[in-house]
């Protein structure tokens, strides 16, 4: 039985574990389907983040690498948490999806005007064996359905035909050096039906295993990540194997007991992140990466700016263009500091970019 404590963890001490967890204390020499598992997905609305967010965490890391996974099938990218899209390894797709699926019901319900006389068994059969039947764009689906219920919103449709069925995205979509349209099957016929099925972890096994990338964490911070609710009583079951903190605010922090908690003064280095960089989006309080003073400063409208973390924390926004990165920091930063910026960005252009390139200092529109 694990020993529960009553220490108050201040924001570096939760950066610092944070970071540990996200493998961005020091980069891991895991392969790229081991860190894709170990942070239970990679945010994937684009093609080229999850790439970026690899080569933040992963020593040697080649873009080749994850997409010959998703190429072998090992890898998808589909609708799970937040009902947006993240690459998952196949074994956590068909785990996290069965558990997310109650939320992308829910979401089905908010569009039922649009929905008025089509039954959700029978849109999600039609739509089924149109997919499977081969890859099929959005477009197309909109299209099947509307032959059968024509006077439904065809928004509506598509929105149920992608929460009612664990539709993932075929490659080459999503391969790094290729194009491709989004075309859409079921998981179960791109990677075959009960292959490879990992046995039910449930709820409980998906708590521990958010904690170990995301911790030590709240019960509001897990349902931030998952996009669900009432989880309070899945931890309640847990809490005596697990050990619990505050933070300064007094809220109640959840951890496993032999998970990493750095010093505070732990070096945390620069690092490059893409938009919607989960480790950004899975906390209900972001102040352990994002100082009070810029929050809302990674973002312009609707959209998610690429973050540099300076000291662990958010610390300007980049954009690359033409072979070059531009950084724009929030604060005045020393000359050092600045060096190793510019190293870690030439580093992640001679990796991810068209060769050599420049990082320069200046102003990021957007």
């Amino acid at each position: 039985m694990a020993s529960p404590t009553c220490s108050v963890l201040g924001v570096r001490a939760l950066n610092r574990a944070t970071l540990a967890r996200q493998l961005l204390l020091g980069r891991a020499t895991m392969p790229a389907g081991g860190a894709v598992a170990h942070l239970l997905g990679l945010q994937a609305q684009n093609v080229k983040p999850p790439y970026y967010q690899l080569h933040a965490r992963l020593a040697g890391f080649r873009p080749e690498e994850l997409g010959r996974l998703m190429e072998e099938r090992q890898v998808v990218r589909m609708v799970t948490m937040r009902s947006t899209i993240h690459a998952h390894t196949v074994q956590d797709a068909r785990t996290l999806r069965p558990l997310v699926q109650g939320a992308r019901d829910r979401e089905v319900g908010y569009f039922r005007k649009g929905l008025a006389g089509v039954d959700p068994g029978a849109l999600a059969g039609r739509a089924r064996g149109f997919v499977e039947e081969e890859p099929r764009t959005m477009g197309e689906i909109r299209e099947e359905l509307l032959r059968q219920w024509p006077g439904a919103d065809p928004q509506a449709l598509a929105v149920a035909a992608r929460c009612l069925l664990p539709l993932v995205q075929v490659t080459p979509r999503g391969v790094w050096g290729r194009g491709g349209q989004v075309r859409l099957t079921t998981l179960e016929r791109w990677t075959g039906e009960g292959e490879g099925e990992t046995e039910g972890e449930g709820m409980d096994g998906l708590v521990l295993r958010y904690l170990a990338a995301f911790g030590p964490a709240s019960v509001k911070d897990m349902q931030t990540w998952a996009g669900l609710t009432r989880l309070r009583g899945v931890f309640e079951g847990l809490r005596p194997r697990l050990v619990t903190f505050r933070d300064e605010n007094g809220v109640e922090l959840f951890d496993l007991p032999d998970a990493p908690r750095p010093d505070p003064g732990t070096p945390a280095p620069p690092r490059f992140l893409p938009a919607f960089d989960n480790l950004l989006l899975s906390h209900a309080d972001r102040a352990r990466v994002v100082p009070p003073e810029f929050k809302g400063r990674n973002t312009s409208g609707n959209q998610s700016r690429c973050v540099l973390m300076t000291d662990g924390f958010l610390g300007g926004v980049w954009a690359a263009a033409g072979g070059a990165v531009t950084v724009e920091l929030f604060r005045e930063t020393a000359a050092a500091v600045k060096e190793e910026i510019v190293a870690e960005g030439e580093a992640m252009l001679a990796a991810l970019g068209d060769g050599p390139g420049k990082v320069r200092f200046g102003s990021v529109r957007g």
